[in-house]
């Protein structure tokens, strides 16, 4: 039996005890997270967040790639969310490599980039700029960068 095959046991468990129904497609926070894939990262337990509260956007790094924005985009325009946070943290696995590094393990060079980076800071900021330079989200305002330390469990503002 695979990982996969554990996971959708859990599943069943969980659809027999699921008490979610019902809610609103909007998340009731108005609050949108862009955070990096990394699974040392359970974003409802650092946030407090709850089902229902929020849209949760993951990707390798916690980068505004073009489908990240296309995510935040459709949050804002469709779903009435107003705040964006951006989280990445330490020890990201980006910081280990190099794009060059990446590409040359690929048979042929993909249509995007891996998007490493050297300094975590610095990225949230970057990824921050690009977010509140971006014409498709009509909410910039409210968009915020964070580094999360998977070593100490602390977010830290670096906005």
């Amino acid at each position: 039996m695979g990982a996969n095959d554990d996971l959708l046991d859990n599943a069943r468990t969980y659809a027999a005890r699921f008490h979610d129904r019902g809610l609103a497609t909007e998340p009731a926070r108005r609050m949108a997270v862009l955070c990096c894939m990394d699974s040392r990262i359970d974003l409802f337990a650092v946030l407090g967040l709850r089902v229902g509260e929020a849209h949760v956007i993951r990707n390798a790094g916690g980068l505004a790639t073009d489908d990240a924005i296309r995510s935040l985009s459709l949050s804002q325009h469709l779903l009435g969310t107003r705040e964006v946070m951006v989280i990445q943290h330490t020890r990201c696995g980006l910081s280990a490599t190099s794009d060059e590094e990446f590409l040359a393990r690929l048979p042929e060079p993909p249509p995007w980039q891996p998007g490493a980076f050297t300094d975590v800071e610095t990225s949230v900021r970057d990824t921050v700029a690009t977010l509140r330079a971006t014409p498709f989200l009509p909410h910039r305002d409210a968009i915020r960068g964070f580094v999360f330390d998977v070593d100490e469990g602390l977010l830290r503002d670096v906005s």
